[in-house]
This record gives C-alpha cells, structure tokens and sequence, in this order.
C-alpha cells in the first residue's frame, strides 16, 4: 500500500476562476448544484470568438491519482525534451498523440479550440462545412466547443459506475510548437525568446516564454486494439468460445449503458474498439482446435474501449434534421436481454436518487471549470441524463433488450426546489416530461 507523506498544491493562475458559492457566510451548501441562487452563473458565452490564453505557472495535478499524474509529468518531460506531440490526421478535429521520454505513445490530448467547430481547428473540412452550409454547422443538441468537457465526463460517468471501458481521462494543458496557434502568438513566443537570449535581465521577468498551454482533454492510449468493425464482421464468420463471447455480450451492454446515459450522439462501429487475440485460440502445434477442444486451453481474452466521447451531453433530445442514433442497435447483440451480471453492477446505483444526484454534482464540478460555463444549460444537460437513467432504470427491471431501450420514448426530468427543508426529499422536485418532436430523418 502506498502512502504519501507530502501533498504539493498548487494554485491555479489568477484567469482561472471558479463559481462563487454565491450564498451568505453563515450558510454552507449542501451540495453545489442545489442552491437557489442564480450567483454562480458566468455571463459569457458558451462559444467565443478569441484563443483561451492561459498566462502566469500552471501545472497539472491530480493528488487523488498518482499514476495518473506520473503520465501527464512523462508527456511534459518530452515536450521539454523536443520530443513533440504528433496531429492525427484522421477525423474532423485537432487531435495529437502525446509519447513519452522513450518515444511510446501514452495518450490522446484534444485541444478545446481545436475541436471540431473550434476557432483554431486545423482541419479544412469543417471550415468548408461553415462557409458552405452554415444552416447544418454543428450540433444544435449539444453544447458548442466543449467536446473535450464530455470526454472527460464520459470517463467520470464510467468511473462512478465501475463500467471499466472508458480509458481515464481527465482535463489537462499543454503546450508545443506541433499545435495550431495563431501567427500572433507564435510571434510573442518568438519576440520573448530573442529579448530573453539579447537581454537577460528583462526577459526573466516574462511569466511566460514559450506558447500560451491550451486547455483540453487527455485520455490515456490503449494498445493492440482494432475498430470493433473489423472484428465484429470476423465474428460474423467464426465462432467464439462460450465464455468469450458471453464476456463480449458483458462488455457490448456496458457500452450500451455508457452510450445511453450520457446521450452519445457519434456512437459507430468505428469509434469504439475491440481488443482480441486470436493467436491463443490456437494449439501449442499453430493448429486451429477442433470443435470441443476449447476445456484443454486458455479461452482467448477480449476487451472492449469505448473512445471518442465528445459529442455526448446534449441539454436537449435531437428533435431536427437528424436523429444521432445508437448505430450499436443494429448489431445482433442488440437483440438479447441485458444480462443479470450488468443489471447487479449498474441497477441499484441507478434506482438510488441519490447516487444520481452525486453524480450530478460530480459532472458540475467538470463543467463549471470552462469559461463559458452556463448554470441553465447545465441544468438542461442533466435533466436529459436524468431521463435517460430512468428510461435505462426501467429497460433493466423490466428484461428488455438494448435495442428495445433505444426503442422507448425519451424523457426529460427537470430539477424544481422548494422553500423548505435542507434534506432532499423535502427541498427537491423532479418534473418528468417527454419529447413530442421527432426528428427529420431517424437513420442518420
């Protein structure tokens, strides 16, 4: 067991701020989504025009997960030591491989204004998107450039329910020449870097020499893993062991779970993965084994990472042009009943108000962290999760399948309190509504 003597903290800089309580002295809340007062609420707005600029020290720490904070220290080391973060060309946002000391790649950062509608997104494709069909430019569920807030939420949502198929992520800064910046930026860093080499004594008083850090999401890299496309269509043509394909069918329903509660509206066969080696299907002689043979050896392992979670958290249900559906509802894994081993993990945290109210809390304490914060729009986002967890809730005791949860109506359930009472129950309504706006197209 491992202990830690000596706990460093270190203040963030003086632009980060964070929503004041908002209520007298003498009263303390009993939890920071549950006041009645409006005072935390941020009057800017959810999608700036301007590049965040992050000046004065700050350093990324996480004293609640060491290891965690061992490989942001790694991934800062090699940036110090040139060894830079590489753009992955693939998808439609600013996305970077970060490696360590030894040249091995350890996570993914997504700058927040580099994703997909940011202001420093590196990829043409969406800024033809903007200038030649403004009318279908983003999401009009979800909110604006905080793709890197629900990344790092849907690692918390994975966490609190033990669902193990997300890998960690958390909000970091970094910094490196490989990112988009603008030429203005560069232009200081480089103006800095001659005054410090030419004049000593006035460039030491900078705060900051090198290029502004940019807020984002880090997730840790996984290894050895393939689109699960590519092995469900292999599936389709050979046949699992018993016990591994009831743990794929364990691991498809956490997925489900996931998906479902947080709203996820890019879920294809292309953004989750499957990790299978079917090297140890086979003899100790290289042959294939024979139907009946799979008790003389080790049943192959198979794990599943649920990756790209940024277009999760919409603050209302898709009632436009497109529906966002679940594509894993097509897969014939849909069709079976969730299984007593996903309903024992996830069923009775989720029938407990409570849980879901902590969890709640836990999501402001993430979203409240970015500039545009909004407090009514937050509201808006949990009260589409809080009907997604009722609507899953009821699939589970009731037997249903995956494909027949998608198949329910959507709800909402709006947060009300009242004027009496600190405790829950006497302090807090819920409201529950449904969606009467289908969109246009179901399919897609």
């Amino acid at each position: 067991m491992t202990s830690i003597s000596h706990v460093h903290t270190v203040a963030p800089p003086p632009d980060v701020t964070f929503a004041a309580p908002g209520l007298p002295d003498n009263r303390i809340p009993r939890s920071p989504t549950r006041t009645n007062t409006r005072g935390n609420e941020e009057s800017s707005p959810l999608l700036v025009s301007r590049v965040e600029h992050e000046y004065g020290l700050f350093e990324n720490n996480f004293p609640d997960d060491p290891n965690f904070q061992e490989i942001i220290r790694e991934a800062e080391a090699a940036i110090d030591q040139g060894i830079l973060p590489e753009r992955i060309y693939q998808g439609s946002s600013g996305s970077y491989f970060v490696k360590n000391t030894d040249m091995k790649i350890i996570g993914v950062f997504k700058p927040k204004d580099e994703e997909p509608y940011g202001q420093l997104n590196p990829k043409w494709t969406k800024w033809m998107h903007k200038i030649c069909c403004p009318c279908c430019f983003g999401r009009n569920c979800l909110v604006p450039n905080q793709g890197y807030l629900s990344e790092a939420g849907a690692s918390l949502v994975d966490s609190k329910l033990q669902l193990n198929i997300v890998p960690k992520t958390k909000v970091v800064k970094l910094s490196s020449e490989t990112f988009n910046y603008t030429d203005i930026d560069r232009l200081k860093s480089r103006t800095k870097q001659s005054i410090l080499q030419k004049v000593p004594a006035i460039g030491k008083r900078f705060h900051r020499l090198g290029l502004p850090p940019k807020t984002g999401s880090f997730q840790l890299f996984v290894t050895d893993f393939k689109d699960a496309d590519f092995w469900l269509r292999k599936f389709d043509h050979e046949d699992l062991p018993i016990s591994t394909a009831t743990r794929l069918q364990h691991l498809f329903e956490r997925l489900v779970v996931l998906d479902y509660i947080i709203r996820n509206t890019d879920r294809g066969n292309d953004n989750w993965l499957i990790k299978y080696d079917p090297v140890s299907s086979r003899g100790s002689s290289g042959t294939d084994i024979e139907d009946g043979e799979w008790s003389l050896v080790d049943n192959p392992d198979i794990s599943v990472a649920a990756i790209d979670n940024g277009l999760a958290f919409p603050f209302k249900h898709p009632d436009e042009w497109r529906a966002y559906p679940y594509h894993w509802a097509w897969l014939p894994q849909a069709k079976i009943p969730f299984s007593d081993e996903i309903k024992d993990l996830v069923l009775p945290q989720l029938s407990d108000m409570t849980f879901v109210e902590d969890l709640v809390d836990d999501l402001y304490e993430l979203f409240k962290t970015d500039k545009g914060f909004d407090r009514r729009t937050f509201e808006k986002q949990m009260s589409v999760m809080r009907g997604q967890i009722l609507n899953l809730t009821q699939a589970l005791k009731d037997g249903k399948s995956p494909v027949q949860l998608v198949q329910m109506p959507v709800v909402t359930i709006e947060r009300s309190k009242g004027l009496g009472g600190r405790g829950r129950t006497d302090s807090e309504t819920f409201t529950q509504s449904f969606a009467h706006r289908a969109p246009f197209f179901s399919w897609c």
